[in-house]
């Protein structure tokens, strides 16, 4: 650890995802996601685990949740790439996707958030766009932001770099991401890894230990 100026610079995985200063982003672990990828038991055993000892610690999780807009809110684009991922020509023909209530939206409860946990419902593929997370965490205290969640490629990757923009230090947990495509989850990882901290999560929660 270093004092440069007025900063603290971390330099240890240690110092970066110490307990006091650390946060736990869950992101769109849903059923209908959690579903569709790749290596689903493998990463609920590694997911639940980085949460077990995060809990351990009292360290903050915040889980999101995808939460549809009603058609006449959503935005043209985000109509048009929802045609493109179900096939459809006409988007009165779209299914309602994550509905809530409904066994798609909710979260497998093995990993399921607590009565401690912050659950945020949002619409985009960052968790700082229309949401007040980054003001939560600033009045925390939060310095390091760890990512976990579904997809790789699009909210987590989204969230993890809007995180080094803000000055956050973003540490991607590497086997607690997935997708339902492995090629972009594996190369969503190597372009993450030069701008965030992609560990597995058993070197953070020995840190947590």
């Amino acid at each position: 650890m270093k004092r440069f100026y007025n900063k603290t610079i971390y330099e240890t995985m240690g110092e970066i995802v110490a307990p006091e200063h650390t946060a736990l982003v869950v992101w769109d672990v849903q059923n209908a996601l959690v579903n569709s990828i790749f290596n689903k038991k493998q990463f609920l055993a590694n997911l639940k685990a980085l949460i077990d000892a995060a809990r351990e610690k009292g360290i903050s999780i915040i889980y999101t949740k995808i939460t549809p807009l009603a058609p006449d809110y959503n935005s043209s684009w985000s109509i048009y790439m929802t045609m493109k991922r179900y096939g459809v020509d006409d988007p009165a023909k779209l299914p309602q996707f994550m509905k809530p209530g409904t066994t798609d939206a909710d979260i497998p409860a093995d990993v399921a958030p607590s009565e401690k946990d912050v659950v945020i419902n949002k619409h985009t593929a960052s968790v700082f766009i229309g949401t007040h997370v980054e003001y939560m965490l600033r009045n925390k205290g939060i310095d390091s932001i760890v990512f976990t969640g579904i997809a790789t490629e699009f909210g987590v990757a989204s969230s993890a770099r809007d995180a080094s923009n803000r000055g956050f230090y973003p540490v991607v947990a590497n086997d607690c991401v997935s997708s339902r495509d492995k090629e972009m989850h594996e190369a969503s990882l190597k372009v993450l890894s030069g701008i965030c901290i992609v560990v597995p999560c058993a070197e953070i929660i020995r840190e947590w230990k």
